[in-house]
């Protein structure tokens, strides 16, 4: 499967309001969804989900002393997202960069929650990389989540907390947020992976092969790269700053695991980095390729015009036909130029051929100790 190069994939496109718009204003993604809301609360003992389809019965989750997570997909009604940013106290601009998607992966600290920036790649059914973005909103005892659509990236969240898998039952919000957040940097490794696999396919196939079609297929995937790379550092920077912030939203115990997180994101774009110049270097193997192969044939094309320049040129003093030219009436005349030009054909073969110019020349003499360094 070659992963494609949709212009949508190559150029940033933001959902952003009028300018000169005031700070909190909603630009809603046009073709995203009515929000579905989804509750799971739970503790040590029980879990409860509940599918909201009024808001108000928000408020028989306001003095819960159980972990509620509220799950918004869809983004398509300004309404349904202000009153729910209203029910939990969220800042503007919190609410903002939830739903002006995408943004740039980031933590911000308000007064009464932390916000968090998540993006993950994804392949859709056309094997296109969509990075679509999820906004945490981590609160004392509640975590939001909004996604533009359903993603199905926290379905295996889902499942531990619906088992009581590990300790996720007993902890707080901030586990669930890193739980998530964890979930979606875990899916960099299939798409980075992917990727880097194919470069080094056509690694193989432009020594054998230099079709303009290994070139096509080494930008596409560098392209991808790019997109990659654009989202995965910021999300470095992200959960770094993450690590760093003394907030009341985060304990230090949770951040523990979170440093396990910032290590594989840190891998992850030391990969794409790597795959990035693997992509340049593939590019520019290709084009030398090319060029070594239009000198090969430009070289046996100047040869072979060289070795038929003097046969042309005894041919031609043959043919000017003057009544006393020497052997122009001889028996064995035509025979004696054919010879001569044979013998020049041979000569100058063996000429160029002696010099490494017809062939593959002989490989150098290496010293000792340079042979002793060459890998097996």
């Amino acid at each position: 499967m070659l992963i494609g190069t949709s212009e949508e994939n190559t150029v940033f496109v933001k959902n952003n309001p009028e300018i000169g718009s005031r700070p909190g204003t909603l630009a809603i993604p046009p073709e995203s969804p009515f929000p579905k809301v989804t509750v799971v609360q739970y503790d040590v003992d029980s879990v409860d989900r509940l599918v909201i389809n009024d808001l108000e019965e928000l408020n028989s989750l306001r003095d819960s002393d159980r972990v509620t997570w509220v799950d918004v997909q869809g983004l398509g009604d300004e309404a349904t997202i202000r009153a729910i940013g209203e029910f939990f106290e969220l800042h503007p601009v919190a609410l903002e960069n939830a739903v002006n998607v995408p943004q740039r992966a980031k933590t911000e600290v308000y007064e009464n929650h932390q916000l968090v920036i998540a993006r993950t790649p994804r392949i859709d059914d056309n094997g296109l990389v969509r990075t679509p973005q999820v906004c945490f909103i981590i609160g004392k005892r509640y975590l939001l989540t909004f996604q533009e659509r359903y993603f199905g990236f926290f379905d295996p969240v889902r499942e531990r907390i619906q088992a009581g898998i590990g300790a996720i039952r007993s902890e707080g919000p901030d586990y669930l947020a890193y739980a998530m957040i964890d979930a979606m940097i875990d899916r960099y490794y299939p798409v980075a992976q992917y990727l880097s696999d194919s470069l080094e396919e056509l690694e193989d196939i432009v020594v054998e092969n230099p079709h303009p079609e290994v070139l096509a297929r080494t930008h596409a995937l560098r392209r991808q790269l790019v997109v990659l790379r654009r989202i995965g550092w910021p999300q470095r920077e992200a959960i770094s700053a993450m690590l760093r912030e003394q907030t009341d939203f985060f304990s230090d115990q949770q951040k523990i695991y979170l440093r396990d997180t910032h290590d594989h994101i840190a891998q992850i774009v030391e990969l794409i980095d790597s795959a990035r110049e693997m992509a340049s270097d593939l590019a520019d193997a290709y084009l030398s390729n090319v060029s070594h192969r239009t000198n090969e044939i430009m070289k046996v094309l100047t040869l072979m015009a060289s070795i038929f320049i003097p046969l042309t040129f005894v041919a031609g003093i043959y043919g000017m036909n003057f009544e006393n030219m020497p052997e122009l009436h001889s028996r064995n005349g035509y025979f004696f130029a054919l010879a001569t030009m044979a013998t020049l054909g041979v000569a100058m073969t063996a000429f160029f051929k002696r010099r490494g110019w017809i062939g593959t020349p002989p490989p150098p003499e290496f010293s000792p100790d340079l042979k002793r360094d060459l890998p097996s």
